[in-house]
């Protein structure tokens, strides 16, 4: 008996409404008869045990929904998360279909008519794409207040970082699970989707019953739905709110620009990438006061992001160990791994300059398998060359007047030098005919 499978099946059914649970213990026991009734003692031992003591009524948080609160066609089981722009709950619908999902619903102050009007259109779109790692959004509408909401698949699943830790998926199955990744949000490019808040969070891995791990990619095209028309690709919305999240925005996003394009998906990539194989983002500052958020902006604007392998050694012992646990290998093999090409592969993808990130996240993804198969991979190391390349970039102002006056010089020496020469022949003529002179008196 897997008990660890039974509880886990308990611990989600206790979520459910009674009514429910049959449906669900159908779904997740299946044909496995010693696991249903073990299931079910879980929960008929509970339902004996005496409540607590009722504890103090909490005071509902201002915005939200409690158990038992109907938006649109459903009604709310429990909260499961939430962000800087809206709030997720476990919901359950029981006509015309009868299943769950889990809704977003954006919080006050995005509640414009604008952005509902968005979030219509934004359905639109969001309802072409089909592909197994993105999650669908079924249903969007709004509250009676008027704010907008999203009814998408409910994933039973976990973060992407949880799920590979607890797993403790090594570096290559961790690879295998990037690609998938990154096939989904190549899907959402091709149908004109951007992503613009890829992160750790929004990515559910499951594991199927031939221990296959599955990334389904949530939140698609969300952060583009609330934000305004005037800062539709700026960092922030009309009232302030972050599109994005800091630690994964790229430069561009946190410069304000407005051309922002798929790459700033690929930079995104690129952190979660980085993330998956270290266990700490390229820029892990303090993001909980105004300082340490316009360090971090400096550092994702300005700063060359530390090599993998770099990054682990900076990190304390008893934490690197932790992360090499979970990768079942060692610090020193996994240092070793790093240094090596693997790290070549989130470094091209952070690039500052856009251009010279890998074109679309399907490159990204065939560098991967690349370095997987073996093969020569299209990213490279950062050279001294391209270090030179770089400084000239940033200074080009100083190079040019530097350049001009070295030109300058270099003239002034070659007509010297022109000069030198042609006096020194002019000697040497007149030491030749000194000489002839003097044979001929001879």
């Amino acid at each position: 008996m897997n008990y660890d499978r039974a509880k886990q099946i308990f611990t989600e059914a206790l979520k459910l409404a009674p009514e429910d649970r049959g449906a669900n213990l159908d779904e997740q026991c299946g044909e496995d008869r010693e696991l249903r009734v073990q299931v079910e003692a879980l929960l008929d031992h509970h339902s004996t045990v005496k409540d607590p003591p009722e504890k103090p009524t909490e005071q509902p948080i201002p915005g939200e929904y409690q158990r038992g609160d109907t938006v649109g066609p459903f009604t709310i089981r429990e909260r499961v998360g939430g962000g800087g722009m809206g709030t997720v709950y476990l919901a359950s619908q029981t006509s015309p279909v009868r299943r769950q999902v889990a809704l977003k619903v954006i919080k006050p102050g995005f509640d414009t008519r604008n952005t509902l009007a968005r979030f219509q259109a934004e359905q639109q779109a969001l309802a072409m794409m089909d592909h197994p790692g993105i999650a669908k959004v079924l249903e969007a509408g709004a509250t009676e207040s008027g704010r907008p909401w999203f009814a998408m698949e409910y994933i039973r699943g976990e973060q992407l970082n949880t799920y590979c830790d607890n797993n403790k998926l090594d570096t290559r199955q961790r690879l295998e699970l990037f690609i998938k990744i990154c096939e989904a949000v190549q899907h959402a490019h091709q149908k004109g989707i951007m992503h613009r808040d890829l992160k750790p969070s929004n990515i559910l891995v499951m594991r199927d019953e031939h221990d296959d791990h599955h990334p389904k990619v949530i939140d698609f095209g969300i952060a583009k739905a609330v934000s305004s028309t005037l800062s539709d690709m700026s960092l922030h919305t009309n009232i302030g709110q972050p599109v994005g999240t800091l630690p994964y925005m790229s430069p561009e996003q946190v410069r304000g620009l407005q051309d922002i394009d798929t790459r700033t998906d690929v930079y995104t990539l690129g952190v979660i990438l980085y993330e998956l194989i270290v266990g700490k983002p390229p820029f892990a500052e303090d993001t909980t006061s105004h300082t340490g958020q316009e360090a971090l902006k400096h550092a994702i604007r300005e700063v060359d992001p530390p090599k993998p392998s770099t990054q682990l050694s900076s990190i304390e012992v008893d934490k690197a160990t932790a992360i090499a646990t979970a990768r079942r290998t060692d610090t020193d093999a996994l240092r070793h791994t790093l240094r090596r090409e693997l790290e070549w592969i989130p470094l091209k993808a952070l690039h500052k300059d856009r251009r010279d990130r890998y074109s679309s996240p399907e490159a990204l993804a065939r560098d991967v398998q690349r370095y997987l198969d073996g093969d020569a991979l299209e990213a490279g190391p950062i050279t001294r060359t391209y270090r030179f390349k770089k400084f000239l970039k940033r200074n080009k102002g100083s190079v040019a007047t530097s350049a001009s006056f070295l030109v300058v010089l270099i003239s002034a020496m070659v007509v010297s030098l022109v000069f030198w020469v042609q006096a020194v022949r002019n000697a040497a003529d007149l030491v030749i005919a000194n000489e002839e002179l003097k044979r001929t008196k001879d």
